[in-house]
């Protein structure tokens, strides 16, 4: 007599090579991956962004700089400009006076709208 449990069993194990066959040959690991087009436009656009940031920091930094200039510039003539004042007036210490300080005055102004919205 032949035990039919050994067929039984080669027969199961067939159909699971055949399957595991099936699903690697489905998933065509040899093939290539597309790349989305979404994908490559992003990568594009974050690029010229990365770009546009690094021009934006450059002009930003140029203008800094020449803001630092300007600003000592100017110190220096406020400097210049106080001690020129100091050497005409002469002050002796003893009769400084201290002037209040000026306070700025408010001026409400009601001005009519700039513009006027008609409804029809």
């Amino acid at each position: 007599m032949t035990d039919k449990s050994h067929r039984l069993y080669a027969v199961v194990l067939a159909l699971v090579v055949f399957f595991v066959a099936w699903a690697a040959v489905a998933a065509k690991p040899w093939a290539t991956a597309k790349t989305d087009p979404r994908i490559t436009a992003l990568a594009l656009r974050e690029q010229r962004l990365h770009a546009d940031a690094t021009l934006v920091q450059r002009v930003a930094a140029q203008r800094m700089a020449a803001y630092q200039v300007a600003l000592k510039q100017r110190q220096a003539q406020i400097a210049s400009a106080r001690a020129r004042s100091l050497q005409a007036t002469p002050v002796s210490t003893a009769s400084v006076q201290v002037a209040p300080a000026a306070t700025a005055s408010v001026r409400v102004v009601n001005l009519p709208p700039l513009t006027i919205t008609r409804t029809s």
